[in-house]
């Protein structure tokens, strides 16, 4: 099966808040994912610090994910998939889960990320603009926001 793959260097993946199986990120990771595996990934990258951040949450390794992306699953195959091979939790878990990382401050960062932030953020973010999360970085970026 062909791969819809996104092309990003004409488009911004999904925002990180975009869900996929019931999980913030997964939806861009897949986006990143799949247009990696296409060639139309520009600038962006997968197995890349944010989607580690469901990578190690799920249990799920890029490989694992980038083999079944590269079969042409279509988004409710890749969300079954994901339901069938993350770690299993209880729904409340994933849910505040989902929400630490909707609302995660910068200042609550690594200090790695917090560092690296520290000179990306005025390079893509117009003067003015204040990310008050981590998430709102990439959607003032990619002007969702």
């Amino acid at each position: 099966m062909p791969i819809k793959a996104p092309d990003l260097t004409k488009e911004y993946p999904r925002s990180p808040r975009a869900m996929l199986a019931g999980y913030v990120i997964a939806a861009r990771t897949l986006d990143k994912c799949r247009a990696v595996i296409a060639g139309t990934n520009g600038d962006y990258h997968f197995d890349c610090p944010l989607d580690n951040v469901f990578f190690g949450f799920t249990g799920i390794s890029a490989d694992q994910f980038k083999d079944f992306a590269a079969t042409g699953a279509d988004d409710d195959a890749m969300a079954k998939w994901i339901d069938e091979k993350a770690k299993a939790r209880p729904r409340i878990e994933i849910i505040k889960w989902n929400n630490e990382w909707r609302y995660k401050r910068i200042s609550e960062m690594a200090d790695p990320l917090q560092e690296f932030l520290e000179g990306y953020i005025p390079e893509v973010i117009p003067a003015g603009r204040r990310p008050a999360y981590w998430f709102d970085v990439y959607d003032i970026e990619e002007k969702r926001m």
